[in-house]
């Protein structure tokens, strides 16, 4: 029998794992050298440094984690020591599309501005940065995309310059933290890029937090009248306080933390364990039910007011603020973070939700089916 170490934060990692054998499940930053010693298997999320440090004299073959990101994951010395890999690329990108979406709405509905008047900068065009680009598209947005590795594979012309994309209205990055190379991404906005954002500009990181330099960031968020978003921050579970104090929303890296986002990360995960033990995938996620799954738009209103309305239905973001900005009054601030990931209420995804709309909305139906809301049209 295998003994698999997994991080407690993961979506029905005991009921889909045991079959492979005995499991122990820890918090994240609590898995150790020592834990590890017995164990053949690791699965974990961003929260847990997998390198030569932790792994050094285990037993470990496979490593897992149940995240789109790697920067936590020393990929050369698993491949050195013939520990397979498997991450869950993709697994949370419309929670994250949907996270970005719902800020924006509401502070463009709040602002009497329109979507389809402004400019997007989409930094990163990955598994999350298209889909932003598809439902920006939708609202009849300038999209601006840029993205390094793209262009030089596809050489497709619709892949701009930074600088063009950071001039956009507003800024959202979808990039992996690449520390040194080509694609360094660790401070792709320092003070200068950030002094180079239009001023008034919306910027939103829900990627990883050392993208963009929080400190350079909090000395000139006042000087250009940004409006900025994170969801990520340098140093986490330990935040600036100045910073948060700051921003206009902040919350503690939940952007991607949807039910469905959660369960594909364990799927995903667990998959891969199937083909590196050549087992048959077996396992199945319980089927939800969703109350209230039937929503009626009977207001009236700008695009911008009607999906502000819709979105905070489904996802309240302005609670996953307040939440935070209790960290400024915790005594244990890092503790409180962690806490408010371990302990969050997960959200369902859009695709849930059937929105009753007017059948002459044709504008709305097709923007709220980019979105995946499932549409039932009626007669006004």
């Amino acid at each position: 029998m295998l003994k698999l170490t997994i991080d407690e934060n993961i979506a029905y990692a005991r009921d889909a794992f045991s079959r492979f054998g005995d499991v122990t499940l820890l918090h994240g930053r609590k898995i150790t050298p020592e834990s590890l010693k017995e164990s053949d298997v690791l699965i974990v999320r961003s929260i847990t440094k997998v390198d030569k440090n932790l792994l050094e004299g285990s037993k470990i073959k496979f490593v897992g984690t149940a995240t789109i990101g790697r920067d936590h994951i020393d990929l050369d010395y698993l491949r050195e020591n013939n520990i397979t890999f498997a991450d869950a690329a993709g697994c949370n990108a419309h929670a994250v599309k949907e996270y970005v979406f719902t800020a924006l709405a509401g502070i463009l509905s709040e602002r009497k501005l329109r979507f389809k008047d402004l400019s997007i900068g989409i930094i990163g065009a990955g598994n999350v940065g298209s889909k932003v680009a598809n439902c920006a598209n939708a609202l009849g947005m300038k999209t601006i995309i840029n993205d390094p590795p793209l262009k030089r594979k596809t050489g497709d012309k619709k892949y701009k310059e930074p600088d063009e994309a950071l001039r956009a209205d507003i800024v959202t990055l979808h990039v992996p933290l690449n520390k040194e190379g080509i694609d360094k991404t660790y401070h792709l906005l320092g003070f200068e890029r950030l002094n180079d954002l239009k001023d008034n500009c919306i910027l939103i990181n829900s990627s990883r937090g050392s993208v963009v330099d929080n400190d350079a960031l909090e000395k000139i968020i006042e000087k250009k009248n940004l409006t900025v978003i994170l969801d990520v921050w340098e140093n986490e579970p330990e935040l600036n306080p100045e910073l948060l104090q700051k921003v206009f929303i902040g919350t503690p890296h939940i952007a991607g933390y949807s039910y469905e986002g959660k369960v594909n990360g364990t799927m995903m995960i667990y998959s891969a364990l199937c083909r590196f033990l050549n087992e048959e995938v077996t396992f199945k996620a319980p089927e939800i039910k969703i109350d209230n799954a039937v929503i009626e738009l009977n207001e009236t209103g700008s695009v911008e007011t009607l999906l502000r309305s819709l979105f905070s239905k489904i996802y309240d973001i302005r609670k996953d603020d307040g939440n935070l900005r209790k960290i400024l009054s915790d005594k244990n601030p890092g503790k409180y973070f962690d806490s408010l990931r371990k302990e969050y209420s997960l959200r369902y995804e859009f695709l849930n939700y059937t929105v009753v709309v007017p059948e002459e909305e044709k504008e709305l139906i097709n923007i709220l089916s980019a979105f995946r809301f499932k549409i039932r049209t009626k007669n006004r």
